[in-house]
């Protein structure tokens, strides 16, 4: 199942992937909304199979960020083999942790403003995970069934400001900087051990890795979070991006005004991001 938050006259509404179109799910505002239901699967599947309420055709459709309000944006750090070694580290024994904010997030193919107080402005390709059901001090096991699927993610980072201290975090929470879509795949229909992400920069690939890479799973960092604070449905983690950033290359990459991001990961789509002047 497909799920995705459109944008509307009314402002936003779920919508579910029919197969021949998107069908807006009345009454219900976005993806955060549906996941406070129960039984979202079954009322999106439903909802799907209406007759009354006509699919939208993708071309036509303004997608909003998938989950536009989550309650906790939680994000992982060095996380791929790959791009720990990359930056000098050893791989670590437990998840280097962050937090954004739901200000932070944007729309799949909206515009990312090139901040004026950061030249550094760097790609990070990412999968992220949305929560389906609370989570409270679960095990791995217990982990996957609170999964209610994956999208695609692109944590636009402002290096400058990042490596300002060694904490991270005033360099991951500029307005709407954060990529997030275009939709939800459920669990049932993506397997990440088999997928792939790639990152281009005006059609230049930076980023290709194997997400079977990563160094602690979905359901290992749900558990890990999850020991420390509960997670309710439409909480939002990203998993980490692989090598190939623009600070770890020599000489190093930076985007400005007039490039252009792509995030494809298989199975889940693609984020096209056209960093603009300030």
């Amino acid at each position: 199942m497909r799920l995705a938050t459109i944008r509307n006259a009314q402002g936003t509404a779920a919508a579910v992937d029919t197969g021949s179109g998107w069908r807006p799910i009345n009454g219900v505002s976005d993806v955060n909304d549906l996941l406070s239901r129960p039984d979202w699967r079954e009322f999106a599947d439903a909802a799907g199979h209406r007759e009354d309420v006509s699919p939208l055709d993708e071309s036509t459709l303004e997608l909003a960020a998938v989950v536009p309000a989550p309650g906790k944006v939680i994000c992982v750090g060095l996380n791929y083999a790959s791009h720990i070694r990359e930056m000098g580290r050893e791989l670590p024994a437990h998840p280097t942790l962050f937090a954004k904010f739901a200000e932070t997030l944007t729309g799949p193919t909206d515009p990312v403003i090139a901040v004026a107080e950061d030249s550094e402005l760097d790609w990070e390709g990412e999968m992220a995970l949305v929560i389906g059901a609370r989570a409270h001090r679960v095990t791995e096991a217990e982990a996957r069934s609170r999964i209610a699927g994956y999208t695609v993610a692109n944590d636009i980072s402002m290096r400058g400001w990042q490596f300002r201290t060694v904490e991270w975090l005033q360099g991951k929470i500029w307005a709407e900087s954060t990529p997030v879509g275009p939709y939800l795949v459920t669990t049932e229909a993506f397997d990440w051990s088999r997928s792939r992400l790639r990152t281009t920069v005006n059609g230049q690939v930076m980023q290709d890795h194997a997400i079977g890479d990563l160094v602690f799973s979905p359901e290992q960092l749900v558990a890990y979070i999850s020991t420390m604070l509960p997670l309710n449905p439409g909480d939002l983690i990203l998993t980490g991006t692989p090598g190939g950033v623009g600070r770890a290359r020599d000489p190093q990459v930076y985007l400005s005004a007039g490039d252009v991001v792509e995030v494809l990961i298989d199975g889940l789509g693609t984020l096209r991001t056209l960093i603009v002047e300030p």
